[in-house]
């Protein structure tokens, strides 16, 4: 394995549900699967600001940001990674109705309870973290992964 960068790659995604308990997912158009709502973090940007913009950019919703669910450290072949996931809170109805997605990135949405979010719907090296954040959302806690494949 290549040893990992000394700057790591870093995005950040938000855990947002609906009236029904129903977490956001949206599909991106230029890879399988889906995801929550997130992406890169910019230079001088913080990571919970990256979520936050992100959610604004992707799906047309003004958010605030709450407590930090996950923050994981992932190594593979291809480098290093860190993946910051925060608690988006409940959307209102009328949020909810005013989703737009982002074309160029996105090509659909959907809420789904968390156990019904099958394993052929999240890329199987970001499983372990969407399971963490969904787990770290029902117990009140933080939790930290480290991965290395």
């Amino acid at each position: 394995m290549a040893p990992a960068p000394a700057r790591p790659t870093q995005s950040a995604a938000a855990v947002v549900r609906d009236a029904e308990d129903r977490v956001l997912i949206v599909k991106p158009g230029y890879k399988d699967g889906w995801n929550l709502p997130g992406g890169g973090v910019d230079e001088g940007e913080t990571p919970s600001q990256a979520a936050a913009r992100e959610l604004r950019e992707e799906v047309g919703v003004e958010q605030v940001i709450g407590r930090l669910l996950v923050s994981a450290y992932i190594q593979s072949e291809a480098g290093a990674h860190i993946y910051w996931v925060f608690d988006g809170g409940v959307i209102s109805e009328e949020q909810k109705s005013g989703i737009r997605l982002q074309e160029s990135e996105l090509v659909d949405y959907r809420f789904k309870r968390a156990e019904e979010i099958g394993p052929d719907e999240i890329p199987p090296a970001v499983r372990a973290v969407w399971d963490r954040a969904l787990q770290a959302l029902r117990d009140g806690t933080a939790l930290s992964l480290e991965v290395v494949r």
